[in-house]
């Protein structure tokens, strides 16, 4: 299921057979290895060899799906569930699909894997037969990865849908043993975004004002255009973390060439560290070309966009000792189709072509905004 809500009124529903965890086997005497890959479709390549192709990368590095993002066309959904189905067995992680289309005309773009090796067992959390979350624990904190989740009434007005895509989070973060104030990182797909941009920051805004993020600031976050299966106006996945004690932090990071997101409405951070069990995880938003001030800067111009845009994401990246080598995640946002040869020009021209960047066609949360990108970086110790 690529979005999932829980009961009417936003609340989780009691019924056991309805809601439940779940635990799989694990290595109780290990803390285990989390990391995540992407997998890109090959030109020409069909929906079931991709998947076919992704379940012979998962028996040759055996590991947990935690959570599954999949880019792709809305129209190639139903085939893509069935060829996954056919490849992976039964769906036990949660689902976010995006359409994210692809930059090349192909019905799917690719798909990120979030994964374990080893470690203590995963919990899954079940609603209405569908997993919705994982849970995991990496020895010094606990670890939520929700996906696929989204407001229950569609055909109500975006705000509203936006405010009960917030209360089913709400909800399963509480089933999942965490708060609001646990989250770190928020994926947000909005569809058409450009028409109500400003609707949904002042939701969001709303929803967030009452609560003490564990970062002392918002979370991490992405906002672009991404239709979803279910025609909801919007669909979110999140990462919450929740130290168990000294032994695991998470700080805000801020960016040295960009102002606060707030500054201008928007109520995300520019970036997250979780640091945990000898691990530093860098999350940073998606990025674009905006000067200190707030304000688009560059507007018509695709190729000064991308070296802006990147310039502020490197300065983010070294600011935590990092570089372009350490990204292990990342979407490469493109207005239209054909803006996609800057940005790998731009790879080449910095060493980076082996950064694991996903191209994905969809609009930004300003029309005159041509390029996005969001990464993950890690680093040992």
């Amino acid at each position: 299921m690529s979005i999932t809500s829980l009961a009417r009124d936003g609340r989780a529903e009691s019924h056991p057979q309805k809601m439940r965890m779940e635990s799989e086997q694990g290595d109780a005497g290990s803390a285990g290895v989390e990391f995540v890959f992407t997998l890109a479709v090959r030109p020409g390549e069909g929906v079931t060899a991709f998947f076919a192709r992704l379940a012979a990368h998962l028996k040759r590095e055996p590991a947990t799906i935690l959570a599954l993002m999949i880019y792709g066309r809305t129209a190639a959904h139903a085939e893509a569930t069935e060829a996954m189905r056919a490849a992976l067995g039964e769906t036990r992680w949660p689902v976010t699909w995006v359409e994210g289309a692809s930059c090349e005309g192909a019905p799917l773009v690719g798909v990120q894997v979030f994964a374990r090796r080893g470690g203590s067992p995963v919990e899954r959390v079940v609603v209405g037969g569908h997993v919705l979350g994982t849970i995991y624990d990496d020895g010094a904190a606990r670890h939520c990865l929700l996906g696929g989740l989204g407001p229950t009434a569609v055909a109500m007005d975006r705000p509203a849908q936006v405010q009960q895509m917030f209360a089913t989070l709400d909800a399963a973060l509480d089933l999942a043993g965490f708060t609001l104030s646990d989250v770190v990182r928020t994926w947000f797909f909005n569809d058409d975004i450009l028409a109500w941009y400003d609707a949904f920051n002042r939701v969001r805004s709303a929803f967030y004002a009452p609560i003490t993020f564990r970062t002392g600031t918002l979370p991490a976050s992405t906002g672009v255009s991404g239709r979803n299966p279910a025609g909801a106006a919007t669909a979110v996945a999140a990462w919450a973390v929740r130290p168990h004690g000294a032994g695991a932090s998470v700080r805000d990071v801020p960016s040295p060439l960009q102002c606060p997101a707030p500054a201008y409405g928007s109520a995300f951070s520019r970036a997250v560290e979780i640091d945990s069990s000898g691990v530093r995880r860098l999350l940073v938003s998606g990025t674009a070309s905006i000067e200190p001030g707030g304000k688009t800067v560059w507007q018509g111009d695709i190729a000064k966009q991308i070296d802006l845009t990147m310039e502020v994401v490197e300065a983010i990246l070294r600011s935590r000792g990092m570089g372009f080598a350490d990204v292990t995640r990342a979407n490469a946002y493109c207005k239209r189709p054909e803006y996609l040869p800057y940005f790998r020009a731009w790879q080449q021209a910095h060493g980076a072509g082996a950064m694991p960047a996903l191209p994905i066609h969809c609009d930004i949360c300003r029309d005159d905004l041509l390029f996005e990108i969001e990464v993950d970086a890690r680093r040992e110790g």
